[in-house]
């Protein structure tokens, strides 16, 4: 069943912030991303998880990225050694972190950490490619994962899987379905596969996204709000349709020619705002 996404149903997912929220009541979320000379997608996953209202922020990152990202995301803590799970409430994993075996094992601890303490993952970028390559990791995520492949990052888990899908739709619907994850499809539309066989389209965004980086912004949303306690579902949704409305706000502002991935985390506010505006959000 496809359903497309539209305002009113959306902004009924997004919560009232409380007024005597602090940042320990907002939610921790832990980042891994970027290896020696690739910075900069963390960076950007960073300020978008930091913009999507969760209360503290933790990036894991290799030892020559420190000082890039305490300089550029300040509000973030970094961490040079990978950490204990128990203090988060979401981890997002795979931009920039390689795909070699020390990549491979940051990966495979992490989500067997994950799945012991039950904690909500998104799986994007060279993560994706890397649990291609191991299946055997799929059934941990089972649950409570958010999976974010572009178009080309599928074709290569599908191959890699031997999915016997005619077209990437049905390989995603497939691996949903099969490992009881949620399947964020990027692209124009971007579509969001349901384990239970139901497909949500965002018919938001547009070609000016097509830029480096821009699906990093979308993990660090989606950690974010997951951070939250927004479940899987939710995360995911909100995530496509708040990345996708910030995206559509830089281009009228900018042209979709001019447009960076850092552009569509500058106008996130206007995409929260026009959830907050919606009549009737809460009834």
């Amino acid at each position: 069943m496809n359903v497309q996404l539209a305002l009113p149903e959306v902004a009924k997912l997004l919560r009232l912030r409380p007024a005597d929220a602090h940042k320990g009541t907002m939610g921790h979320a832990l980042l891994v991303a970027g290896s020696r000379g690739i910075a900069g997608c963390a960076v950007l996953a960073g300020e978008a998880c930091l913009r999507s209202g969760a209360g503290k922020l933790t990036v894991e990152t290799p030892e020559e990225n420190r000082l890039i990202l305490q300089t550029a995301l300040p509000e973030a803590i970094v961490s040079t050694q990978q950490p204990g799970l128990q203090p988060y409430q979401s981890v997002g994993i795979g931009p920039g972190i390689g795909l070699d075996e020390t990549a491979s094992d940051k990966l495979r601890t992490t989500i067997r950490q994950a799945d012991t303490y039950h904690i909500p993952v998104v799986v994007d970028g060279d993560a994706l490619r890397l649990i291609g390559r191991e299946e055997s990791l799929l059934p941990l995520l089972a649950g409570h994962t958010v999976l974010t492949p572009h178009r080309g990052e599928m074709s290569a888990m599908a191959c890699d899987m031997r999915l016997e899908g005619k077209t990437l739709e049905d390989c995603a619907m497939t691996m949903a379905a099969r490992w009881q994850t949620i399947v964020v499809l990027k692209g124009h539309p971007t579509l969001v596969f349901l384990p239970e066989r139901t497909v949500l389209c965002c018919q938001r965004g547009n070609a000016g996204m097509a830029t480096a980086g821009s699906g990093d912004v979308l993990t660090g949303l989606i950690t974010g709000l997951l951070a939250q306690g927004y479940t899987p579902v939710e995360a995911a949704t909100l995530g496509v349709w708040l990345h996708a409305t910030a995206g559509d706000r830089a281009a009228d502002v900018l042209g979709q020619e001019c447009m960076l991935a850092r552009d569509i985390t500058r106008h996130l506010p206007e995409a929260f705002r026009e959830l907050r505006t919606t009549p009737n959000i809460h009834q």
